[in-house]
């Protein structure tokens, strides 16, 4: 394996994505992009959106919703760095949108079974009221295995009861919801407040740089990360870290051995995710040491740095005060339906 000092990151280029085929309609917003309805496959209260300006025109209106819409926002944004999950963004209207549902092309989804890949990012203005565009099935495919996600936690009730009429069981998980402070004080500066601040300087505790150098993961290491993942240990879900570090910026610690003993990853949404140390190597402060080195280098290219942790795991949150990570004021949350 090669070591190197620090990750190579190169800007994506932004590129817009393909029409989708059939098109039943064409809209022309004032940007001069497509907004396109799909031909029996996208109801007519949705609408597709494509063409990099009205992407971006989506991501600075997300913006204004944080953090309530953080994890459609940070999706938006890396859809706009060149979309590598090929994901499409629907709006019930434009550009006055109400509600955003973020989900992959469905040529993606061939896998009923797979809900690491048949998952949904949504964000709604008016949670209240869109069970109703929720439950269409060319919105959602509720004949899958399916995975929601969401940092509104009021879209809850609807969900249940939606997932209750499809016959649907719903497993929900709820989790703390941090932001890296200088993104924060770049994205949502009201949030701010100094009793609000956490008590870490944002400095961990130094490590044996001889011995544990920082490098990245490669594929093979897929099945490291995936034993060590409380949402894996099966064969969709190393599929799914694969194509994680085909498509984003990973980093790892290497060992005395030259293998990865702490790593950290990034999902679709551009989340931090996957965060773990091998047992024998763990109170170090290894963990604390890569992850400010991840949010240093990929904060240089404006990433919004988010991630969870578990409401139980004390140490990660711990991690997350020192390292000066502001506690969101909205919870993380997943709802992972099946069929019955």
């Amino acid at each position: 394996m090669t070591l190197i000092t620090t990750p190579t990151l190169t800007k994506s280029t932004p590129r817009t994505p393909r029409t989708v085929r059939n098109c039943l309609v064409h809209q022309k917003s004032s940007t001069g992009n497509s907004i396109c309805r799909s031909k029996a496959k996208i109801p007519a209260q949705m609408l597709h959106l494509q063409g990099s300006q009205m992407l971006q025109m989506l991501e600075k209106s997300l913006r204004k919703g944080l953090p309530e819409s953080l994890k459609v926002y940070g999706t938006v944004f890396h859809m706009n760095q060149g979309n590598p999950f090929k994901l499409k963004a629907l709006v019930d209207k434009w550009p006055d949108f109400t509600t955003v549902v973020v989900c992959p092309q469905e040529q993606e989804m061939v896998d009923d079974s797979d809900h690491y890949t048949n998952t949904y990012q949504i964000y709604s203005k008016d949670p209240e009221n869109c069970q109703e565009l929720l439950g269409a099935p060319e919105v959602i495919n509720w004949k899958q295995h399916l995975q929601i996600q969401s940092s509104q936690s009021s879209l809850n009730e609807r969900i249940q009861h939606l997932a209750a009429t499809k016959s649907f069981q719903v497993e929900q998980t709820q989790c703390f919801l941090y932001m890296s402070f200088d993104t924060v004080k770049k994205l949502i500066p009201s949030l701010l407040d100094v009793r609000n601040l956490p008590p870490g300087d944002g400095k961990p505790k130094a490590i044996n740089q001889e011995m544990f150098k920082l490098s990245s993961l490669d594929v093979t290491h897929a099945a490291l990360v995936n034993k060590f993942w409380s949402f894996g240990g099966n064969e969709k879900s190393q599929r799914f870290i694969e194509r994680c570090i085909q498509n984003f910026p990973t980093f790892c610690l290497l060992g005395p051995e030259g293998t990865p003993v702490s790593w950290s990853l990034m999902d679709q949404t551009g989340e931090l995710r996957m965060a773990a140390t091998m047992p024998e190597y763990r109170r170090h402060s290894l963990v604390s040491h890569l992850l400010r080195a991840q949010i240093q280098a990929l904060e240089k290219f404006n990433f919004p740095m988010y991630s969870h942790v578990d409401r139980a795991n004390h140490a990660m949150r711990k991690v997350c005060f020192k390292l000066s990570f502001v506690p969101m004021p909205v919870d993380w949350n997943q709802w992972k339906c099946e069929p019955l």
